[in-house]
């Protein structure tokens, strides 16, 4: 089974990025995707960002993740 999480682009440096979420940082590989800037929402899966993801559809995501945590 594979999951691929939201997360926001907190930085570009060439074709990594940082991204971020629940206040846990990671390094991603961004070549898979094109047109991205800090303040997007990236799908990240296997240290890539897959998928740019719309805020609203993002931030819907990560609360039935926490919603998940409490069952």
């Amino acid at each position: 089974m594979c999951l691929a999480v939201p997360m926001k682009l907190i930085k570009i440096e060439g074709e990594k990025g940082l991204v971020e979420v629940g206040g846990v940082q990671r390094e991603v590989g961004l070549q898979l995707i094109e047109d991205v800037k800090a303040g997007d929402y990236l799908i990240v899966h296997a240290g890539f960002a897959i998928q740019k993801l719309d805020e609203k559809d993002a931030l819907e995501t990560l609360a039935l993740f926490r919603e998940m945590e409490n069952l």
